[in-house]
């Protein structure tokens, strides 16, 4: 039972994040293309991989950090149902340029972004 207060409690704080960051971004860029969206699921990414690896090559600290980073915080403060029906939405409207480059944008700096974190977590 404990174990869903530390997914609770990590939760709570990723969608907050998310919601604050996405307010934010949509405040300063343009709403034509899902920035905010992009930015989330990115740095999402980075510290899935950042902690992961960290967590299981060089740190191995207690396992409640798992749930409370990896599955309630990552697991809230991603995005990708958010992509995909954004990506599905530009798709629909005939936006094939912008729905192609959220497409690759999101996968690729999604992907760079576990790298990235992985990189940093083995350099500590």
């Amino acid at each position: 039972m404990l174990a869903y207060l530390w997914i609770s409690v990590g939760a709570v704080v990723g969608a907050s994040a998310r919601y604050f960051i996405s307010r934010f971004v949509a405040k300063v860029v343009t709403a034509s293309f899902p920035y905010g969206t992009l930015i989330i699921n990115v740095t999402g990414s980075f510290i899935l991989g950042l902690f992961l690896v960290w967590a299981t090559e060089r740190a191995l600290p207690d396992p409640r950090w798992r749930l409370l980073i990896a599955i309630g915080f990552c697991g809230s403060y991603t995005t990708f149902s958010s992509y995909a029906f954004e990506s599905f939405s530009l798709f629909e409207h005939g936006h094939y340029v912008l729905f192609a480059s959220n497409v690759l944008a999101n996968n690729l700096l999604c992907l760079a972004g576990v790298l990235a974190g992985a990189m940093i977590a083995r350099s500590i």
